[in-house]
């Protein structure tokens, strides 16, 4: 008997329903970070599921995931409930970006073509107008597709990685709907293309490294004046 034309084979339920519990733990994870599920909150999995047009399922699996992270808790007939986010917390997720980051950028410097560094600059363009439109997924996408040019550049795949896991911890859409952030990101990247042209090692680690530090500094502040930690 054959199956009927709309079924689909095991493996790919399997892998669209992987997909969406990873989408559904980013979006949590974002809402964790950016302070808009504070500690305490107990997120429950029909509400959650509703608003995310989403099965009860894959947010079972996405608090799975959050509970070996860290950011949620669950407590015996009530629920998963977020865990606190200290101000330390932010600090070491973006040392350990940081970290990674300056080993990239130094191997960067090493191995890119001057192809690698034209293309970041129509890439940093592509930016510039996404800031100029305030449309913030384009925002979103082209920062994203300028750093993972540039860390491919350094041609240590590893590395890039594991800072690509490490930023999943970042609330990207609180920078990139922020106007001044989106400015102050497409003047960073012009500095850095150039710092690459001249090969400038120490130059282009450190606004590589300027990166997370500002990123840590304008979501500490963000936080504190929703008043996270009061």
């Amino acid at each position: 008997m054959n199956a009927p034309a709309h079924a689909q084979p095991p493996a790919r339920r399997a892998l669209r329903r992987e997909q969406l519990s990873e989408e559904v733990a980013a979006h949590l994870r974002t809402a964790i970070t950016s302070g808009q599920l504070r500690p305490g909150t107990f997120i429950r999995l029909d509400e959650t599921a509703a608003s995310l047009g989403v099965s009860i399922t894959p947010v079972r699996e996405a608090l799975l995931t959050l509970r070996g992270e860290g950011m949620v808790q669950l407590e015996p007939h009530r629920g998963h409930v977020v865990l606190p986010l200290s101000q330390g917390d932010i600090e070491d997720i973006f040392w350990l970006q940081a970290t990674i980051a300056k080993e990239l950028a130094a191997s960067a410097v090493e191995h890119i073509t001057d192809e690698q560094i034209e293309a970041l600059v129509a890439l940093n363009d592509d930016l510039a107008r996404a800031v100029d439109a305030a449309d913030v997924d384009a925002v979103l996408n082209a920062e994203f597709a300028f750093h993972r040019a540039f860390n491919r550049s350094a041609e240590r795949i590893k590395l890039a990685w594991f800072l690509l896991h490490a930023t999943r911890y970042t609330p990207s859409l609180v920078y990139a709907a922020d106007p001044v952030w989106g400015a102050e990101a497409v003047a960073h990247h012009t500095k850095l293309i150039e710092a690459l042209r001249e090969r400038a090692v120490d130059a282009v680690v450190e606004l590589a490294e300027w990166q997370f530090t500002d990123g840590a500094r304008r979501l500490t502040d963000m936080l504190k004046n929703s008043g996270m930690w009061d």
